[in-house]
């Protein structure tokens, strides 16, 4: 991402200081990333964030289908003991969760229930922003990963976001990750290669604006053959194996911009990169209106991405090191509103998946008679979940990045 795009996104979203601008502003280039190949401890674990932007609805995505409050409260959106694809007596996942299915029988998918934090925000700005931060009571100038890169020394190379722009979580105080966008990209469209090979080549004598101009579209170049190869293996692989095509999504492609993120990232790990933290994210999920229809095709496409990912990281020993954290801006309420659809609400889940991670149920559900205006109670708060990923995969005091918070998650890594 180019200087002038990444300051103006950061400044906009008010969650950065300007000494994390200073230093973490600058474009960094994939050449650059992939450089640090073998530059970590091989017993070193790696954070995956994934962020669901929009307000994912919790309710059908962890179905509470044994509950009666539940049929009740969204009769035309919820789902029956026999939709749903089920973990126990009591709760199932969203039909289209088939693979996390999967992976919970094998012990390798958690879910933490009712995950929020005190006094709720619906507004997706303000919550994410205080998702982002890390706290709840007034959201500050840095994240809470950017927090963590300070403490781990402030290189770019070791958070890293393949989100069009850099979240604000990454930034710190005095330093910030490094963003190298995905999606997007038409550089190549209607020009021949031999053109765009002298785009992306160097010359003798060239101003700078005119040599960084050049090396960032050799590394535009580079990763759009990197996703393209990605994806015909990936389309090989379906083909032999099934010989059917991938189902169409509601953006017109059978593979998402989240199914692009994870297959760089799954590449960067391979290849051993210093990279301890990454981010990327879907968006879509503000379901006002006919909601199950969409938030299938949605969580169809998360499934697909995220269970594809998880089967590639168990092959390789730097893959089985790696944590997946899945989660939204707040949840939705609990009674359907009059178009079919869910409005903003508050708590909800977070999914944690890999290896190292030990599957099961986490928290207790929240209550859904016992409401705050509508709206359920948060059972665990999120910097329980954050303090746990700081201490069990990137070997940090949590007290250190959140502001002495001694919550935990017990048991799940």
């Amino acid at each position: 991402m180019d200087t002038l795009t990444r300051r103006r996104f950061l400044v906009a979203s008010g969650v950065v200081g300007a000494t994390a601008l200073a230093a973490g502003a600058a474009a960094y280039r994939l050449d650059d990333l992939f450089a640090t190949a073998g530059d970590r401890d091989p017993q070193a674990r790696t954070l995956v964030l994934v962020t669901l932007y929009g307000g994912n609805d919790g309710l059908n995505t962890i179905v509470p289908y044994a509950d009666p409050a539940y049929q009740d409260a969204r009769p035309e959106l919820a789902y029956t003991a026999e939709q749903v694809r089920r973990l126990d007596d009591e709760v199932g996942l969203n039909p289209a969760l088939a693979g996390l299915h999967r992976l919970h029988s094998q012990g390798r998918l958690a879910v933490v229930h009712g995950v929020g934090y005190p006094k709720p925000d619906r507004s997706h700005f303000r919550s994410m922003d205080i998702w982002h931060t890390a706290q709840p009571d007034r959201p500050g100038t840095t994240g809470w990963l950017g927090r963590w890169l300070d403490l781990a020394g402030g290189d770019p190379s070791l958070a890293v976001s393949f989100e069009p722009t850099l979240p604000p979580l990454l930034a710190g105080y005095r330093s910030a990750g490094a963003a190298v966008p995905v999606t997007g990209r038409k550089a190549n469209r209607g020009l021949p290669q031999s053109v765009l090979a002298a785009f992306a080549a160097p010359e003798a004598n060239e101003s700078e604006s005119r040599a960084r101009a050049a090396a960032c579209f050799a590394d535009l170049r580079s990763v759009e053959e990197m996703i393209r190869e990605v994806r015909e293996a990936a389309d090989a692989d379906e083909a032999e194996s099934d010989g059917e095509t991938a189902p169409a999504t509601a953006t017109g492609g059978a593979r998402t911009p989240l199914d692009a993120q994870l297959d760089l990232v799954a590449q960067c790990v391979e290849a051993g990169v210093s990279t301890r933290v990454f981010s990327v994210s879907l968006g879509g999920f503000d379901t006002h209106a006919d909601e199950k229809q969409l938030q299938e095709v949605l969580l169809g496409q998360v499934d697909r991405a995220l269970t594809a990912f998880a089967d590639r990281m168990g092959r390789t020993e730097a893959g089985r090191k790696v944590v997946v954290a899945v989660y939204s801006e707040f949840g939705r309420r609990v009674r359907a509103n009059a178009s079919d659809g869910t409005d903003h609400g508050t708590a909800s889940n977070v999914l944690l998946l890999g290896p190292a991670v030990r599957g099961g149920r986490y928290g207790a559900p929240p209550s859904l008679t016992d409401l705050d205006d509508g709206d359920l109670k948060s059972t665990t708060d999120f910097r329980d979940v954050y303090a746990t990923l700081l201490e069990k995969v990137l070997d940090t005091d949590p007290g250190a990045v959140l502001a002495g918070w001694r919550g935990r998650l017990p048991g799940v890594l």
